[in-house]
């Protein structure tokens, strides 16, 4: 398989250089104004406060430390600076806005009532330092939002502290070398990892010290059976695998999966990304699952970050639950406790802490309050509707673009690849931006690595059928001017933004990550 064609070199055009040729004087379209870099606005003898006139150089304390140049930042009015960061506001794409199709992200609707949870005294107001007499009830609800996940995987504890998703991965992978190290199997030093696995994976396992062995895939996009069993062996720590994986696939062979490892003494990790395929309908435990990380934005609708961190709750197997980091939530004689240390009784082989407190209380209650709201019946129908989205996209466009795995169904997300462009001169990226001129954002692009050009669609639970047939509408008439040699309205797109394409190519080869104004003359001596 050749490489992907991830980019070609382009050229930013002229802001107003609308696709029906006409141009504003001010660059503007309608209502929607462009401006330049914050930089570059005006000059430097503006401030947005008055302040009195220096009549004598006070005296200082900063002796050779003195500012002698001006401070290099712009000199903007008040209501200058509150317009520029709206006007970039208004620039951003956002759930709130539009439908979000990018694969294995799960950009689902963040509930309002969510946010209005989260900031209720004594949850958004409260230390990590306060004693725990005093926030027993944060503690009950972390306790609560345990007990679901728990329930909802199957497995029987549940680390609460780590931040993200890779963050989760680590704590899995951490549990499972402690774990060998105690039983003195510290030699098994490789973690497998199939050729479409998340990229975190491969480098989560490395970071921990482990070396990474890639499985094969099938034609069909799932784990290959007989390449895992003859890579398996007492070197081998663990195996990582997502299900369902980055093809949109549920692993059908994944008891089987976990059967080969645990036979061949290994644990089975368990990337959770796409839980929110399965969720409610599939207990990962009950698939021999030792370790999985929770997204709880891509499940459980918390946003990404949410104000500070994310969080990626790990659950964790008989085996791995003693290992799991500290602080362990406990229930006392004085209520809940946080079992902060390695000596005390319930953190005797923890490996330790994964962060300098337990968690981030905002988005523990964001995934709570999503809880309560649908119910264990209302989280098993996200995940029938989520699979029931993705798969209505697939058999709208499948006579139009071509299914990378065309047999069967698939489950959160539909899969393309680029065979349906061959010889139209319209790449994967040219399709994408002209996505934007019809207003909505791009897929998930040149992923997984295993398809060519891939295009991976996924609607989530939360899009309506007329949000979704708008979207099949406007990829359907790209895919019919693309087949038709409209190679210019692809070429040059996106025509609809306040830019069009930027030089992609060298903008990843060569970023300039500061910008730096025309240098000032020196301050004059009093």
């Amino acid at each position: 398989m050749s490489m992907n064609n991830v980019g070609r070199p382009t050229r930013p055009e002229a802001a107003n250089d609308a696709a029906n040729g006409h141009q504003t004087l001010t660059g503007a379209r309608g209502l929607l104004q462009d401006e330049a870099l914050i930089f570059e606005l005006d000059g430097w003898n503006k401030t947005g406060v008055d302040l009195p006139a220096v009549t004598a150089a006070p005296s200082s304390d900063l002796a050779g430390l003195l500012r002698s140049e001006p401070i290099g930042l712009p000199g903007l009015s008040e209501p200058e600076v509150v317009r520029h960061y709206v006007r970039l506001s208004q620039k951003n794409h956002a759930i709130d806005l539009a439908l979000y199709p990018l694969g294995s992200c799960t950009m689902k609707h963040n509930p309002r009532l969510n946010e209005k949870m989260a900031r209720l005294p004594g949850f958004s107001d409260i230390h990590p330092l306060q004693p725990t007499s005093t926030v027993q009830g944060a503690l009950e609800l972390m306790d609560r939002l345990a007990h679901w996940l728990k329930t909802l995987t199957g497995m029987p504890a549940v680390a609460l502290t780590p931040k993200a998703g890779a963050h989760g991965e680590l704590c899995g992978l951490l549990a499972i070398r402690a774990a060998h190290e105690a039983a003195g199997n510290g030699h098994r030093k490789t973690v497998l990892a199939p050729t479409s696995a998340h990229g975190t994976n491969p480098a989560t396992a490395a970071f921990v010290g482990y070396t990474v062995v890639e499985i094969a895939q099938t034609e069909d996009g799932r784990v290959d059976l007989a390449d895992l069993e003859s890579k398996l062996g007492d070197h081998v720590a663990a195996i990582m695998v997502t299900n369902p994986n980055t093809c949109g696939l549920f692993e059908r062979d994944v008891v089987e999966i976990a059967r080969l490892t645990h036979a061949a003494g290994a644990y089975f990790y368990c990337d959770g990304a796409n839980f929110n395929a399965i969720v409610g309908r599939v207990r990962p435990g009950d698939l021999g699952v030792d370790a999985m990380h929770i997204n709880l934005h891509k499940t459980f609708s918390t946003p990404h970050g949410g104000g500070g961190p994310g969080a990626g709750p790990v659950v964790l197997s008989e085996a791995l639950a003693p290992f799991a980091p500290t602080p362990w939530l406990t229930h006392g004689d004085n209520g809940f406790e946080l079992a902060e240390h390695a000596g005390d009784d319930d953190a005797r082989t923890a490996f330790g802490r994964m962060s300098a407190f337990h968690g981030q209380m905002g988005m523990y209650v964001r995934a709570y309050a999503y809880m309560l709201s649908h119910g264990a019946d209302g989280l098993k129908q996200v995940a029938e509707d989520a699979v029931l989205n993705a798969n209505y996209v697939k058999a709208q466009l499948k006579d139009v673009m071509t299914p990378a795995f065309p047999e069967g169904p698939c489950m959160h997300e539909a899969l393309f690849d680029d065979r349906w462009l061959e010889g139209t001169g319209v790449t994967t990226l040219d399709f994408a931006k002209a996505m934007i001129d019809e207003g909505f954002h791009p897929m998930t692009m040149y992923f997984p690595l295993v398809v060519h050009g891939a295009m991976l669609i996924e609607p989530t639970e939360t899009e309506s059928k007329h949000e979704l047939d708008r979207f099949i509408a406007a990829l359907r008439a790209l895919a019919g001017a693309a087949k038709a040699g409209d190679v210019e309205r692809f070429k040059g797109a996106p025509f609809q933004a306040p830019l069009r394409r930027l030089d992609e190519t060298q903008a990843a080869r060569k970023p300039r990550l500061k910008w730096k104004p025309v240098a000032a003359a020196p301050l004059a001596a009093e």
